[in-house]
């Protein structure tokens, strides 16, 4: 999203909109009165809510709320940097167990093309431990359109991209491309304030993705004019709600890519061997399992983007050469554990998923991707499923693979286990994830875990290992007993 922001002066005229007389709706009026020339920087500050954007605890849900109770936003125009500090708090969900909420602090970068956060140390960290940056390089599209998507910005980008502006009721709509590649539409009303911006943005799962931003309620803050209310939507849910409590023009806002960011490679798929044909491969934030069968592999867990899958691709076929990967497992629908699926579905894989999410699938995967076209975008090769409701088994005639769901989690209603019982082990994600070796025990159960447990009792599984498909090892059913307060003799 690169592009050369020049000064109102010089576009004025140069995008095509005749002079109109008195202070009637324009491009030109709305930057005048919004004073977006001038502004070259500017903070704004309020509360509200915040949504998780694509961890629906159901695939036909809205993304989870959380209660903002701070929500502090530093924009730099002139170098496409941006800062957002926010203090949330999950949101509790009567109709859900989930972990005790606990409040947040988590400070969003953007510079250009370049994403990260910041994560202040645990409680229960030695005193001086630093905070933690963690690239986040997948976010920076989805950032870089939100400094766009504030009304000093979408104006100041409509003038140096040569919008188009088209009358519609009283107001105007105005409309442009960033960088050839990025398409923004904004509505200005007959005040000359921007109503509502529209962009979209690329998701590996949703493809070319709407990303909706509604302003009301403006009011002088310090002599600019703001929205007191702000509203997005993404993916067809909301994003963010917020009150808008005070706004400064032209602040300082100094943004230096830390070096773990500016020289972050994308990590490589690491190996290690569970049983025979069995195979752990980890690096980065998430896991996934291959597992070897008479004529074919099946993949358990496909998670974050295309690079990720087509590296676990590549591996595998070093590892367990000559057989095609016929079978990709999906634990469940959320984003991350969703994200390079439709590589494996142009590899050739049948995905097997739950049933609630095939038709969310099917649905979501006819939607474009003309903003970064994947590979199946381009070979228009059709998905193939199957299914499971509470149980599926998966077998060569040797090693058998089973497939149930983890019944009432309230992380996800699809949410699954794989288990391969000669060998007795179990993979899953996000029910347990295994602390680092002499980290604390948790002074309260995750409920997510404790439902995990008595799933695995239910199930009358014989569990030695959990591959979990996140964490830093292997975990043991002790592990996951000790975590949840259950005494070692428990069965």
């Amino acid at each position: 999203m690169r592009n050369s922001l020049l000064p109102l002066s010089a576009l004025v005229f140069a995008i095509g909109i005749a002079p109109q007389s008195g202070h009637a709706a324009s491009l030109q009026e709305a930057a005048t009165a919004l004073n977006a020339a001038d502004i070259r920087s500017i903070e704004f500050v309020g509360a509200g809510h915040w949504f998780q954007f694509g961890q629906a605890p159901n695939p036909n849900a809205a993304w989870p709320q959380f209660d903002v109770s701070s929500y502090d936003a530093l924009i730099n125009y002139e170098t496409k940097g941006a800062h957002v500090k926010i203090v949330r708090k999950q949101t509790v969900d009567p109709n859900r167990q989930r972990p005790t909420p606990v409040e947040q602090s988590i400070d969003q970068y953007v510079s250009v093309t370049d994403a990260w956060n910041v994560t202040p140390p645990a409680a229960t960290a030695q005193a001086g431990t630093p905070p933690t940056t963690t690239p986040q390089l997948s976010s920076a599209e989805e950032r870089l359109a939100e400094i766009w998507a504030t009304p000093q910005g979408f104006l100041k980008a409509a003038l140096a991209n040569g919008a188009a502006s088209k009358a519609s009721g009283s107001g105007v709509d105005i409309s442009f491309t960033v960088g050839g590649k990025y398409r923004y539409e904004g509505t200005i009303n007959a005040q000359n304030q921007v109503e509502k911006v529209r962009t979209w943005i690329d998701s590996p799962v949703l493809g070319d993705t709407l990303v909706e931003t509604t302003f009301s309620d403006y009011k002088d803050f310090g002599g600019v004019q703001f929205p007191a209310h702000v509203v997005r939507a993404q993916g067809g849910y909301p994003v963010l709600d917020l009150a808008i409590s005070s706004v400064k023009p032209n602040p300082d806002v100094d943004i230096t890519v830390p070096g773990v960011v500016a020289n972050f490679h994308q990590p490589s798929v690491a190996v290690s061997k569970l049983a025979d044909g069995v195979f752990y491969l980890t690096g980065g934030t998430h896991h996934s399992v291959a597992i070897e069968q008479k004529d074919h592999v099946v993949l358990v867990e496909a998670p974050l983007s295309e690079d990720r899958s087509l590296a676990l691709i590549a591996k595998i076929h070093e590892i367990i050469p000559n057989k095609p990967i016929k079978y990709v497992i999906n634990s469940h629908v959320h984003f991350d554990h969703a994200g390079g699926l439709r590589t494996l579905v142009n590899d050739g894989a049948i995905v097997v998923t739950h049933q609630l999410s095939k038709a969310y699938y099917e649905n979501v995967w006819a939607n474009p991707h003309s903003i970064n076209p994947d590979l199946l975008s381009k070979s228009k090769k059709v998905a193939k499923f199957q299914t499971y409701t509470d149980k599926l088994e998966l077998s060569d005639g040797k090693r058998k693979i089973d497939v149930h769901l983890i019944a009432g989690s309230g992380h996800s209603d699809d949410l699954g286990l794989v288990y391969l019982p000669a060998e007795k082990i179990l993979i899953e994600g996000d029910a347990f994830t295994v602390a680092a070796a002499g980290a604390p025990v948790p002074a309260s159960p995750n409920p997510y875990s404790v439902n995990l447990y008595e799933n695995i009792q239910k199930l009358k599984l014989n569990v030695e290992q959990i591959a979990g498909l996140h964490g830093p090892r292997v975990a043991t059913l002790a592990d996951l007993r000790t975590a949840i307060g259950q005494v070692a003799s428990a069965q």
